[in-house]
């Protein structure tokens, strides 16, 4: 019985290990693309578009009442302790540092990198990927490049944004339904906020970005399977991508802060 957790555990070992090292090895050849970036600037600029532009509408949405249900919260908590003229510094000061760059990141997450992951997956079980390689185009390049650059570059942009929609979401339920004017508000937002606490939170969103994109590239080249293993890749990038987010922040805050 010991002797088969332990094999159990050893292949478990293994298998990670080498995911890891495929990983760092797709990793390193993309590095190696950055060369060939302005070969590559149409599909780079079309990649933008579809990570960052297209996925605003849904941001927006889900920044909108990030802000809300924060003001809220933080209204709740500071019943009885602080007045609510500090309510603007606190719930901007925990977007901008924590849930703007961590709800973003899931949100992209499950629309980019499960995307990401889908169509080379799809590639991948119908052959363009080999057909790519025996016209000597190099998949790593044409395909992985462009989307972690551009995953990488609009994250940040991105977080800005909900940051943004979002503390005017805060703002709006502060507002008009706990009294809380616009001057109270908007001086307690200047007077707490700090730049370190933005470029923590873009950093952040460089790597989560980075993480999304480089995971679904990962995991849709090495689909198997047809249509079935297509499925199955696209529900591993988003929960995988999502899991790191969050082990990321942590490990990023311990090392920011």
């Amino acid at each position: 019985m010991i002797d088969l957790i332990f094999q159990k555990l050893g292949k478990k070992t293994l298998s990670f290990l080498q995911e890891f090292g495929q990983i760092a090895i797709l990793f390193w050849g993309i590095v190696k693309s950055f060369t060939q970036i302005f070969k590559s600037k149409k599909i780079i600029l079309f990649q933008m578009e579809h990570i960052g532009v297209n996925s605003l509408p849904l941001v927006v949405i889900i920044a909108v009442f990030t802000g809300a249900v924060s003001a809220w919260q933080a209204a709740y908590q500071l019943k009885g302790i602080a007045p609510l003229s500090f309510l603007g510094g606190a719930t901007s000061r925990a977007i901008i540092t924590e849930l703007g760059p961590v709800l973003t990141g899931i949100v992209i997450a499950g629309r980019v990198g499960a995307s990401i992951a889908a169509e080379l997956g799809t590639m991948k079980v119908t052959e363009q990927i080999d057909a790519l390689e025996t016209m000597a185009i190099s998949p790593v390049r044409y395909l992985a490049m462009p989307r972690f650059l551009a995953s990488t570059l609009m994250m940040p942009v991105l977080v800005i944004f909900a940051d943004i929609i979002a503390v005017l979401g805060a703002y709006i339920v502060s507002n008009y339904f706990l009294g809380v004017s616009f001057a109270v508000f908007f001086n307690s937002v200047h007077r707490f906020f700090n730049m370190p606490d933005l470029i923590a939170g873009l950093v952040k969103a460089i790597f989560f970005g980075g993480v999304t994109a480089l995971l679904g590239c990962h995991i849709g080249f090495k689909t198997e399977g047809g249509a079935e293993g297509v499925g199955l890749a696209t529900i591993k990038s988003f929960v995988i991508s999502a899991a790191l987010i969050l082990i990321l922040d942590y490990v990023l805050w311990m090392l920011i802060f």
